[in-house]
């Protein structure tokens, strides 16, 4: 590519390219256009079978098949391959939104090949072409500026930016590598040109172009979001509990000298209801709800595992344009040299963009948008036209009673033909004037400075009375002006912001904005919405540290400002790399690679397509109040799925290692096998309307992470006491009740399902029991599975099982052991998170 680089910045713009090289560039960089490399989609399905957790999972299927178990085996395997499906349509969606991007900019193009100036689609477009432009075009490759006349393009596709910006032949060459929108002399493709006419020379062109680049990242697989990084870790924590629990009671069985058939079993049961078959059907399950919910609050889920991550979001990163503000440029203040609000200075500004030719500016929209002010009494005469050397307009019309020369422009080159202004209204009601002198040429300095300061775009109005002979203006009229005052623009904050952000502060959620717009404008935008500016970073200051540097900037930074598109990828992963759960808001291309990488990418409804393809949520309504609601739901269904992952993790876990422990002195088997596995069976039935369930306020108020320090300190808490309470019932049925073998199954197959089951009334609360309320569904199923495990020794079935009828005086007991083992859990867990709250407050952004 350099080579060719260097042959268009020494090819001849006078003749254009010949047909002879533009093929032999054709041939060598590529068509000039953004289509993705195809990725195998069998390829795609299959990698989403290495995560540990699924590894898992598999070898259960397999072993519970091998033994017998089909429906285990059945319902394992449906489950993987529904969390694999979820996970591959995730990935086969980011794949569409890089080609939808291809079709965004498909056109042709205007060249000068061989001396003749011709049409050719833009697809044949190479570097060292020159390309022609006008009014209206969109910008077909990233080029050079050669020659421009009155050359104004819109770069919003890529900055964000509202206001379109002028750009003037290129001083010198540019670089074919450097990609940097705020240089005068370079466009990019994808823009539009808005007024004027440009010669080009082209230097990059397919996926070498700025919004190429955007295309690749988006062929890309994402970075892992928190929840896949979760479950990833969840899963090799089971895995090598698994390993080393099954592992160390086959030893012990080989040790004793018993049957190595019935070990072998026994530790495939382990294996199994160690395993946390049921966690992608709760998964699925509870994402499925929480995906209908959020429809309900206008919030539209895409990638259904984003859910989980948008309630453990504790960053949010949002574009300004269209998010925070209305993507609207509105007049916002219409003032005379002194600053006061003035009637005549919008009449003025009026008059001149009703009557001034050519393509209309965003300016002029705004100017003109309803405000009541009728100049139908007045005509038109003569116009000077826009001209970005004078940077100004001028109209000449006329009313009953005068003739006005009436200029709008940049206001220094307004200024520069300024003789008097404008200071008051004498007694007849027409306006005083003064002469401009140099205190107030400093006035206006002055007022000029504090708009800008405030983030506004502003224009001059100034006006003089010509005679009524005069009916021919030109350039040459445009002095010993009277300044009349200034028109300041805004794009204006959303009035729904200001709340949604007070809202989504309490909910523990940071915002941060990550803007291609003027840090000035930023800031003002930030101000009107009562969000304090902690630190800014501009894009050149971000292009200038390495990641390590970003990395220890981002924390204490909330306003990033004139940032591109890879600049603001980076700000996110930085973020993601310092333990955050990042989400990013945007709805233009230029937010696309940043609505890839982040956790959870939210766009809008009316974003454009690519946004919204490569958006894991879309919200129907641009509103960060629909956010906040998709947020509390998102909390909801991440702590009905952590529920579970606690439940595994704890009161099983005890369980399968109190089995594990008992193989040490008891002369047989603690369960059965087939026991095992019906014991796994009943308690995951138990757990299955985990996603119904009600979640306590306080659980709904913060961000809740992934956290494996959590989970493994949870489970070393908890499940040692579901493990003392099962010695204790070894205790009872061996030295109380003298039970034989049979007994001894019966009897602990009861208490550790009992102990398994009701333990979820404690913990799927953090705070008091009785005080939480569970799904009904919850209650019934739970309860009615004790009461089926504690009738089953008393039906035809028991003698196929394995199991006898138990005295009386064991019930008894049991339900002392029970409620014993329930109010210890309920204290013990009181204090565990009392504890982890001192030792783990709020982590800072």
């Amino acid at each position: 590519m350099d080579e060719t680089a260097d042959a268009a910045s020494s090819s001849s713009a006078a003749a254009g390219l010949a047909s002879s090289v533009a093929a032999a560039r054709l041939a060598c960089v590529g068509p000039n256009v953004l289509k993705p490399g195809r990725h195998s989609i069998l390829r795609q399905f299959l990698m989403r079978f290495g995560n540990p957790l699924v590894i898992v999972l598999l070898a259960a299927c397999a072993i519970s098949a091998a033994t017998g178990d089909a429906t285990s085996a059945v319902l394992i395997a449906v489950m993987v391959l529904l969390s694999v499906a979820l996970d591959f349509v995730q990935e086969y969606r980011a794949g569409q939104a890089a080609e939808q991007l291809s079709r965004q900019v498909a056109l042709t193009a205007s060249v000068l090949r061989d001396g003749v100036r011709r049409d050719i689609p833009a697809e044949q477009l190479v570097p060292g072409d020159v390309v022609f432009l006008s009014a209206g075009d969109l910008v077909p490759a990233d080029a050079q500026v050669l020659v421009a006349r009155d050359f104004f393009v819109n770069q919003a596709l890529l900055t964000g930016e509202a206001f379109p910006v002028e750009r003037h032949a290129a001083a010198a060459p540019v670089a074919a590598d450097g990609i940097d929108t705020d240089i005068d002399g370079q466009v990019f493709m994808g823009s539009t040109v808005v007024s004027g006419s440009a010669q080009l020379q082209v230097l990059r062109t397919g996926k070498a172009t700025a919004i190429g680049r955007i295309a690749q990242e988006l062929e890309k697989p994402p970075p892992p979001t928190a929840f896949e990084i979760g479950t990833r870790r969840f899963g090799l924590l089971i895995m090598r509990l698994t390993l080393l629990l099954v592992l160390f009671t086959f030893l012990v069985n080989m040790a004793f000298h018993r049957p190595l058939l019935q070990a072998f079993l026994f530790g495939v049961a382990l294996a199994v209801g160690l395993t946390p078959e049921l966690l992608p059907m709760i998964v699925s399950v509870t994402l499925s709800r929480g995906a209908l919910r959020m429809a309900r609050k206008q919030v539209i889920v895409k990638r259904l595992s984003a859910i989980q991550d948008m309630g453990a979001m504790d960053v949010l990163c949002t574009d300004k344009t269209g998010t925070l503000t209305e993507a609207r440029i509105r007049l916002q203040h219409h003032i005379d040299p002194a600053g006061n609000d003035s009637a005549r200075v919008l009449q003025l500004a009026i008059l001149n963009s009703t009557y001034e030719s050519g393509l209309k500016s965003p300016l002029d929209e705004a100017i003109l948008a309803p405000n009541g002010i009728d100049v139908s009494g007045w005509r038109k005469l003569d116009e000077v036209p826009f001209d970005f050397e004078r940077r100004r307009v001028s109209v000449l019309v006329e009313n009953a009673d005068q003739r006005l020369l009436i200029v709008k422009g940049a206001p220094e080159d307004v200024l520069r033909v300024c003789a008097q202004v404008e200071a008051g209204t004498g007694a007849d009601g027409s306006p005083r004037v003064d002469a401009l002198d140099d205190a107030h040429r400093q006035a206006c300095a002055a007022l000029l400075e504090r708009l800008a300061s405030q983030g506004f775009r502003t224009l001059a109005v100034a006006w003089r009375i010509e005679p009524g002979d005069f009916i021919a203006a030109t350039t040459a009229d445009e002095s010993a002006l009277v300044l009349a005052g200034f028109l300041a623009f805004l794009d204006p904050p959303k009035e729904s912001a200001k709340p949604a952000l007070a809202a989504l502060a309490a909910s523990g959620v940071t915002v941060k904005v990550v803007t291609g717009d003027d840090a000035l404008v930023a800031r003002h935008v930030c101000g009107e919405l009562g969000m304090q500016v902690t630190g800014v970073l501009t894009g050149a200051q971000i292009e200038a540290m390495n990641d390590d540097a970003l990395r220890a900037r981002v924390g204490e930074v909330n306003l990033f400002a004139r940032a591109n598109p890879q600049q603001k990828t980076r700000v996110l992963l930085a973020l993601k790399a310092r333990g955050h759960v990042v989400g990013y808001m945007g709805d233009g291309i230029n937010d696309a690679p940043s609505l890839h990488a982040a956790d959870v990418g939210i766009s809008v409804e009316s974003g454009v397509d690519v946004a919204r393809q490569a958006a894991a949520m879309i919200l129907m309504r641009p509103d960060l109040g629909v956010l906040h609601d998709g947020i509390i739901e998102g909390r909801r269904t991440f702590g009905n799925v952590m529920k579970y992952i606690m439940m595994a993790t704890s009161s099983n876990f005890g369980n399968m290692f109190s089995m594990a422990a008992a193989t040490l002195f008891l002369p047989f088997l603690p369960m059965l096998p087939l026991q095992v596995l019906l014991n796994n069976f009943l308690y995951d039935l138990s757990e299955t309307p985990l996603p119904l369930d009600n979640m306590d306020a306080a659980d709904l108020a913060r961000p809740r992470h992934w956290d494996m320090a959590f989970i493994r300190d949870f489970m070393a808490t908890i499940g040692p006491i579901s493990s003392l309470f099962d010695f204790l019932t070894f205790y009872v049925l061996l030295n109380v009740l003298n039970a034989g073998e049979r007994e001894f199954h019966t009897g602990w197959f009861i208490e550790s399902l009992a102990t398994q089951v009701l333990v979820v009334f404690v913990i799927r609360t953090r705070g008091n029991p009785l005080h939480s309320r569970p799904h009904p569904l919850l209650a019934g199923t739970s309860l009615g599975i004790v009461a089926l495990a504690t009738l089953l020794p008393y039906t035809p079935l028991a003698g196929m099982l394995g199991f006898v009828p138990l005295p009386l005086e064991f019930f008894v007991i049991l339900t002392a052991m029970v409620a014993a083992y329930l109010l210890l859990v309920a204290l013990v867990k009181h204090w565990f998170f009392r504890r982890r709250e001192r030792r783990h407050p709020p982590m800072a952004t």
